[in-house]
């Protein structure tokens, strides 16, 4: 009989086969416990903010505002005991707190939350005073032993996770460059992204800031700046000019709650000759954060939300093309205000009717 083929080789009894089948059963599984707890190792933990979690603004000295600020939540001083500048800044939604038992509970929940987050492992070592704009990062604990910057713009992919989690270390210092941004994309969601900061962070001005920054120190936040999350400093100050401070939680609407601005006062004058009309062209929806859904059909979302506007007054907003149309009522002339919402961007536009109809209205828009 001649030598036996590959496929007429002898099959080896049930019990070698049980034994062989056990063993790569055995083996796969460890490969697999591995990948898991590899992934595992990787993926950021969030540290739970506890009773800090209700603050928008909480300081350990004073929280100092200059400006038409809007904090979207409470407002809190611990140990200490000063908030200066409301009004004119305003906190919607939520109270103040000052160096009462509110407060200081919030405080001891950001010193443990700081210490979970500075003892999440490094998955990504950034280098000092490493810029991280202009790079699109997955989820995970990004370290740098001393300043990190943000100049530009970062993205944060989810990679279709909505409960990704980042966490950014720094030894010392976080800033951010004059109208940088931080975008979220593929399920990214604010309440997720975190930033210990070993000593104080500045935020540049006109920038679009994403996260809770949790400071040793102290929290400075230029003018103009929108921050779709929180700033809580654990032993200095928070200070701030002419910002919108919104935090956002997981899985809620795109867009933080209606903002409520105070009124600009009007002066009942003479009569022009026919009511002045100014069109004023709004900013693009969404402020390169977070970006409202549009449907597709049906009642389209309203992008351009009035939020506040003066009396007598009228506005429409084309919801295609962002123009604002302002009509202020015969007989009326003066300062008026009009308050637009647009994702996380809120636009205020100053309107100056002239008592003389001959000449022509004046109008600015303010980003806030």
């Amino acid at each position: 009989m001649g030598a036996l083929n590959e496929c007429q080789r002898p099959v080896p009894n049930s019990t070698e086969g049980l034994k062989l089948s056990r063993t790569i059963s055995i083996g796969l599984a460890a490969i697999l416990a591995a990948l898991t707890l590899a992934a595992n190792a990787a993926a950021a933990t969030a540290p739970g903010l506890g009773s800090a979690g209700k603050f928008a603004v909480l300081a350990g000295t004073t929280v100092t505002n200059t400006g038409g600020t809007i904090i979207m939540d409470d407002l809190g001083v611990s140990p200490g005991t000063a908030v200066t500048g409301f009004p004119p800044g305003t906190v919607v939604g939520g109270a103040i707190y000052s160096a009462d038992a509110t407060a200081l509970d919030a405080q001891n929940a950001l010193v443990t939350a700081y210490n979970a987050a500075a003892a999440s492992k490094t998955t990504t070592t950034v280098p000092d005073v490493g810029n991280i704009g202009g790079r699109t990062l997955t989820p995970g604990v990004y370290t740098s032993a001393s300043s990190m910057l943000l100049d530009g713009t970062v993205t944060l992919n989810g990679e279709g996770n909505p409960n990704a989690v980042w966490i950014f270390q720094t030894g010392s210092t976080l800033v951010t460059g004059s109208a940088s941004k931080v975008v979220l994309e593929n399920g990214a969601q604010p309440c997720n992204v975190y930033w210990q900061i070993g000593s104080s962070a500045t935020l540049g001005t006109g920038s679009t800031f994403v996260g809770t920054v949790m400071a040793l120190t102290s929290i400075t936040v230029t003018t103009d700046v929108t921050v779709a999350g929180r700033t809580l400093a654990r032993n200095g100050a928070v200070t701030l000019d002419t910002d919108t401070i919104a935090p956002q939680a997981c899985g809620a609407s795109v867009t933080p709650p209606p903002i409520v601005v105070p009124k600009a006062p009007v002066t009942k004058g003479g009569t022009p000759a026919k009511p002045v009309v100014v069109v004023v062209k709004l900013p693009a929806p969404g402020c390169g954060c977070v970006t409202p859904p549009r449907k597709t059909t049906g009642t389209p979302i309203a992008w351009y939300v009035v939020i506040g506007k003066s009396k007598h007054c009228h506005v429409t907003i084309n919801q295609t093309t962002g123009k604002l149309r302002f009509r202020a009522d015969k007989g009326y002339y003066g300062r008026f205000t009009v308050i637009v919402q647009h994702g996380m961007t809120v636009t205020v536009c100053h309107f100056t009717v002239l008592r003389t109809a001959a000449k022509k209205p004046k109008s600015t828009c303010v980003m806030t």
